[in-house]
């Protein structure tokens, strides 16, 4: 079994199914205690400065795990850089195997990527589908953990983002994430809340809590949720982390990530936000963009669609949340308070 990296969410069904170990890059690079090396060496290389602070790290995070010799890579429906990326790895004798998601989320043409990188992988459909079956079990600890989040309040955001965002490869051992996710349940199951109140089914209700919803990329300084918590603020939803859950309920693996909604329109996305807005009763959202991505532009379309109040932040590197940026969430979350 060898180990096969990834540059974001892909079908993990058919890497699995071929007995390979998917590895997300991003996983590793922002948890390694050095991170903020990972960007200085890729500058070091070659890389720009006003390139993303994720693309930097990936590049050197594949290049210090020699036993990662291929890469799926998103070509369309993740970052604009990810061509340059692929490029500079295959200088390096990187095997790249692309992987596109249709803009337009065809069904035809997603089936015709996830049948490229069966064949691409040696595995089959049948093969897969199983995957689908024993993944989806996993999958639904993960929802139970998002539950338990912002419906009986006995998760932390932090919490919730690194049990979700770690479904993009399931920590490259199912069977072992699954039991650590179980261990996990039944210790907050036994919490008392972390705020006094359970969510009400009806109308939004103001407790000494403020609920927040976090969308866009994961953010690069995770101090983040810490610092909003020591604030009398609690992330209650993470979008993109979320989407990584596959939250569907279908038994067609194709139809399940075309019902993902990162890779494609930001309108789907926009959807998806308010609909669970409205069911976890939020107050605000933060909506992080990475610097220099060409998603910051989808913020405009974000603030006309949502009816919420949203404070933009952006993030460059991992090296924890700066001062400005501290100033505007303690603005923001006094605004909300009051």
């Amino acid at each position: 079994m060898g180990k096969i990296g990834l540059t974001t969410t892909v079908p993990v069904e058919v890497i699995f199914a071929a007995g390979e170990t998917p590895v997300d890059l991003n996983n590793i690079f922002i948890t390694s205690s050095e991170a903020m090396r990972r960007v200085e060496e890729a500058e070091l290389a070659g890389y720009p400065r006003n390139v993303c602070g994720w693309i930097k790290g990936l590049y050197s995070t594949a290049l210090h795990n020699p036993d990662i010799k291929r890469i799926v890579a998103v070509t369309q429906g993740d970052c604009s850089n990810t061509h340059a990326l692929m490029e500079t790895w295959e200088v390096e004798g990187i095997e790249i195997i692309p992987f596109a998601f249709p803009y337009d989320r065809d069904p035809d043409m997603l089936r015709l990527q996830m049948d490229k990188l069966i064949g691409a992988l040696g595995t089959t459909w049948e093969a897969v589908s199983l995957q689908k079956k024993r993944l989806d079990q996993v999958r639904a600890l993960a929802w139970e953990i998002d539950r338990l989040t912002w419906e009986e309040n006995r998760v932390s955001g932090f919490e919730n983002h690194l049990y979700l965002v770690s479904c993009s490869d399931f920590n490259g051992d199912p069977d072992a994430f699954a039991g650590e996710m179980k261990e996990f349940i039944q210790t907050a199951r036994e919490r008392e809340p972390i705020f006094q109140h359970k969510v009400s089914s009806g109308s939004r209700r103001k407790g000494r809590e403020l609920r927040l919803g976090f969308i866009g990329v994961p953010p690069i300084f995770p101090e983040l949720y810490d610092f909003l918590e020591e604030h009398g603020a609690r992330v209650v939803f993470n979008e993109v982390q979320r989407q990584f859950t596959m939250p569907f309920e279908t038994d067609d693996v194709v139809e399940q990530y075309r019902l993902y909604t990162y890779p494609y329109k930001v309108f789907q996305r926009v959807e998806d936000i308010a609909r669970e807005a409205e069911r976890r009763q939020l107050d605000g959202i933060i909506h992080y963009t990475q610097s220099f991505c060409y998603r910051q532009i989808e913020d405009l379309i974000i603030r006309k669609k949502l009816d919420y109040p949203i404070l933009t932040l952006e993030g460059e590197n991992p090296t924890g949340l700066d001062a400005r940026s501290k100033m505007r969430l303690e603005s923001f979350l006094s605004m909300l308070g009051d």
